[in-house]
């Protein structure tokens, strides 16, 4: 079972017993793994209130966890370890829970960065991150999407090519307002030395990140008339909507290795636009991390994805995921697949 997957039940246990948050029966916690011992605390009382306090945190500590592993799958695993974590410690003299869990997220998150990098096989520049996908128009209240989306995959690749403290520094002060006091402790460097680390990496963020798209509608549009242009094998219709520096990249993962690629300049990825638009097939318009994107759907399944990312009226990058074990976990419904449109 993914960690999506978990926290899918989760959230589902959840729903049918609020009083059960977290699948927290007195043995067992958020992930079904052994939870706090009733008779090591205070009574079942306080295992729950603990529990529920965890909950109230959740979606934070996953959009912490996001944004520094770009994994969806990885980050629910980093919040499962953040619950571990409390469940075995004491914690009646912490004054910030919130801050507590997490810096707890980041130290866990800074161990599988590193982790990762020792034993990474797919190339760097071919990585797509884990795209937060939502039917567009629907509203998913239950999902911390809405933490999670405004991160584009663009950013997403950016942070991917820092290292795993100057990743972490970033993120935590950044994105989240953690001290670089508080930082310092889980790098084991100095705060000033901490403070150099964002401060490199918040170069390299800037340097690299696109500026913001237009509004929703607008990105959009444009992204429908790059389809319309490609389907119509229209070279003059996707030049228009192409920045002449866009930069296409497709992950097949292990499995397609061979459609792995990076692509650079308007005509190259016009070339690649009109070679596949041959292979005609249902489309479903998603909104991925915030911006236009559309679901491939063959026989009913999701077969890839292509993200567009939009400044002014031009598309400056696509971001095109398809490896069928991250495409197997987007979470789209068999009806909402069933909307998809050739």
């Amino acid at each position: 079972m993914t960690g999506r997957e978990r926290g899918e039940r989760v959230d589902h246990d959840r729903k049918a017993d609020p009083a059960n948050a977290d699948g927290v029966d007195g043995t067992d916690g958020p992930d079904g793994s052994d939870g706090p011992d009733r008779a090591d605390r205070a009574g079942g009382a306080d295992t729950e209130r603990l529990a529920r306090r965890f909950d109230a945190d959740r979606a934070h500590l996953r959009a912490v966890a996001y944004r520094m592993l770009g994994s969806l799958s990885e980050a629910e695993d980093a919040v499962q370890e953040a619950w571990i974590k409390l469940s075995r410690s004491d914690v009646s003299g912490v004054e910030n829970l919130s801050g507590w869990l997490t810096t707890v997220v980041g130290r866990v998150c800074l161990d599988m960065l590193r982790s990762r990098g020792s034993r990474r096989e797919d190339p760097l520049e071919y990585y797509v991150p884990d795209p937060v996908v939502r039917v567009a128009g629907a509203t998913d209240p239950e999902h911390a999407a809405e933490l999670t989306e405004s991160v584009g995959l663009a950013l997403l690749v950016v942070l991917d090519t820092l290292g795993p403290a100057e990743r972490l520094a970033f993120v935590l002060h950044d994105m989240f307002a953690v001290s670089f006091d508080e930082i310092a402790r889980i790098v084991d460097r100095t705060p000033a030395a901490t403070r150099q680390l964002a401060s490199r990496a918040r170069r390299r963020v800037q340097d690299a990140t696109p500026a913001p798209g237009p509004d929703a509608r607008r990105q959009r549009e444009i992204a429908d008339a790059f389809l319309a242009a490609a389907h119509g094998g229209d070279f003059e219709g996707l030049l228009a909507v192409l920045d002449p520096d866009v930069v296409l990249r497709a992950d097949g993962g292990r499995t397609l290795a061979a459609v792995s690629q990076l692509v650079r300049g308007a005509e190259a990825v016009i070339a690649q636009a009109l070679t596949y638009a041959k292979y005609r097939t249902d489309v479903l318009r998603v909104v991925a991390n915030g911006q236009p994107a559309v679901v491939s759907v063959v026989q009913g399944r999701p077969s890839s994805i292509m993200t567009f990312t939009v400044v002014g009226d031009r598309i400056v990058a696509l971001h095109i995921l398809a490896d069928p074990e991250r495409m197997a976990t987007l979470g789209l419904t068999e009806e909402e697949l069933a909307r998809a449109t050739r």
